[in-house]
């Protein structure tokens, strides 16, 4: 019994070498390997400037995504929970965001163009 199983362990580990082996790609190409940074071309300068609003809205739709996630558990809770007390809370939570929302406008930060 103790030779079959070292037959068949020594069949997997020759397996799993084999299919290693023959698995890997050859052919390296140096577009592939290159890492992809934001749509820019990585052959080129890397200290050339572009616009950081991209970021910036990409954080603003990160911040609204997240209130959705939190705003979602207080609606389940509704028929649980004291019904004052929950919409005093979302009351406060949705009006930060809508300041947090002018704060943003105000400053320019939603304008596309610059």
């Amino acid at each position: 019994m103790l030779y079959l199983s070292l037959l068949i362990f020594f069949i997997c580990n020759i397996l799993i070498i084999l299919s290693s082996i023959l698995s890997k790609k050859s052919f390296i190409d140096r577009e592939k390997s290159s890492p992809f940074e934001c749509g820019f071309d990585p052959k080129s300068f890397s200290r050339m400037p572009f616009s950081l609003h991209f970021f910036l809205i990409a954080t603003i739709f990160l911040i609204f995504d997240i209130e959705i996630t939190l705003l979602i558990p207080m609606i389940l809770i509704l028929k649980i929970s004291n019904m004052m007390n929950l919409s005093l809370i979302m009351i406060f939570f949705i009006l930060i965001l809508l300041i947090g929302l002018y704060y943003e406008w105000n400053q320019g930060a939603l304008n596309w163009t610059k």
